[in-house]
């Protein structure tokens, strides 16, 4: 691996693996960061998913399904030991790029895929008054009553009829005030 090409800022790179091996690799991988304590060089590993929706005998199902089978999205910094730690990660077998040096994805990349992989920051926590930018509930204003990062969710209790009434929007649909 080349000096030149470390960067000290977290970029998103696009990892190979077996194929079936994507969350094996998801959570092995945040295992290791945890025990070695690297969270300072790790921030996301996604395995894109994809809901699908499937209409059978009259019945409607909804499953989840990998958009990129065999591969994981990771947005790191790159360095000797985090190069390491990924391409020995068992199910890996290799960044995509060229030869040894990993390819971050570019911006236009990233949009292009359909997702929003930058991770939202939020200057909002439990008990702030936020107003609802975008959606069915726009406009109201109300507490933030749980954020859940996992599902890039928030909970808000609204005045609605004279009620109070809990909803959960996304993180980009929602304004400190």
């Amino acid at each position: 691996m080349s000096q030149e090409n470390k960067e000290l800022k977290p970029r998103w790179y696009v990892v190979h693996t077996y194929s079936g091996y994507e969350n094996k690799v998801k959570t092995d991988l945040e295992k290791t960061v945890k025990n070695r304590e690297l969270e300072e060089f790790f921030f996301e590993i996604v395995v894109p998913m994809e809901e699908q929706i499937e209409i059978k005998d009259g019945k409607k199902s909804t499953n989840l399904k990998k958009v990129f089978p065999g591969y994981v999205l990771i947005k790191m910094i790159v360095t000797e030991a985090t190069w390491y730690i990924v391409r020995n990660t068992r199910g890996v077998t290799g960044f995509v790029g060229s030869g040894t040096d990993p390819i971050p994805l570019t911006e236009e990349e990233i949009r292009k895929m359909g997702f929003e992989l930058s991770s939202i920051t939020i200057d909002y926590e439990v008990g702030d008054t936020v107003s609802i930018i975008d959606g069915s509930f726009e406009n109201f204003v109300g507490t933030v009553q749980e954020i859940k990062k996992d599902k890039k969710k928030v909970k808000i209790l609204i005045s609605m009829g004279g009620r109070e009434v809990p909803v959960e929007v996304d993180f980009s649909q929602v304004q400190k005030v």
